[in-house]
């Protein structure tokens, strides 16, 4: 099954003026939908507008892409989380799997903004699934770009490339890595030995983003953080990613239920 992958601008002025890179905002499609946060692509203040991207996943996401041009959403709160400490450090790799590129974009631009070296690596399954890909090599002093598939660029993982980036004596004071959980987990295996600051921004169940429900909560060195007020950002290299992959996984069949009784629906079944 292919997954859609859309981009959406929502107006949302204040949210747009207060936006940093890093940070998410949570939504809620009508008063009978669930809470879904998502990170927030890029940002014009003049517009007033803020860019979300997301893939159709579950319930929430599908009724997300059903809406068209001019509708409204209930809910759109934010900006939230902590914002990416963006400083000059000088190479900065950042690394996107699959709709993890969103929440890179504007960290790249960014730390370009600041005076570093940007190189980015981006990945999906296939081709068909790239986001950004042009607007990622505008601000990259170096692009690459793999596919799972081979049916774009390097055929293999973005840990692979990131591999050989760091063996081939590239100086390298930060990597940033943003994707699904195992990915994070596989990069931070890669810098760890080349002792390289690793950012990633964990993604756990999520429900009011304020710190209040504990539904975030991760452990990062040993202590318990909650990603939507101490994050979303985090040392990789102290990630409990084993945890954070369970804790994703514990809904996973109410999920799948809500899944189906939303598509027999929409069917009219």
């Amino acid at each position: 099954m292919v997954h859609q992958v859309h981009l959406m601008k929502v107006l949302a002025p204040d949210v747009a003026r207060a936006a940093k890179p890093g940070q998410f905002v949570i939504i809620r499609i009508d008063e009978q939908s669930e809470r879904i946060p998502l990170t927030i692509a890029d940002y014009n203040v003049e517009e007033g507008s803020v860019t979300i991207i997301f893939q159709e996943m579950g319930k929430t996401t599908k009724q997300l892409a059903t809406l068209k041009a001019g509708k409204e959403l209930q809910d759109f709160v934010g900006p939230l989380g902590t914002p990416s400490d963006i400083e000059k450090l000088g190479t900065i790799v950042l690394v996107g799997g699959g709709v993890g590129v969103a929440p890179i974009y504007p960290q790249a631009k960014a730390y370009k903004a600041a005076g570093n070296k940007v190189i980015a690596i981006i990945g999906a399954r296939s081709e068909n699934l790239l986001i950004l890909e042009d607007e990622m090599r505008a601000i990259s002093d170096e692009l690459i770009v793999c596919t799972d598939d081979g049916t774009k660029g390097h055929h293999g993982f973005v840990t692979e490339m990131l591999q050989k980036l760091l063996e081939r004596g590239e100086h390298v004071n930060r990597v940033v890595a943003i994707g699904p959980a195992i990915m994070m987990r596989a990069v931070a295996s890669v810098t760890k030995p080349f002792n390289v600051q690793t950012i990633v921004s964990l993604n756990p169940i999520m429900i009011d983003g304020t710190g209040m429900c504990g539904g975030c909560r991760v452990s990062v060195g040993g202590i318990t953080k909650f990603a939507c007020v101490d994050g979303p950002e985090f040392d990789a290299h102290k990630v409990d990613f084993n945890l954070l992959m369970n804790r994703l996984a514990v809904y996973r069949n109410e999920e799948s239920i809500s899944l189906k009784k939303h598509e027999c629906t929409c069917r009219g079944d």
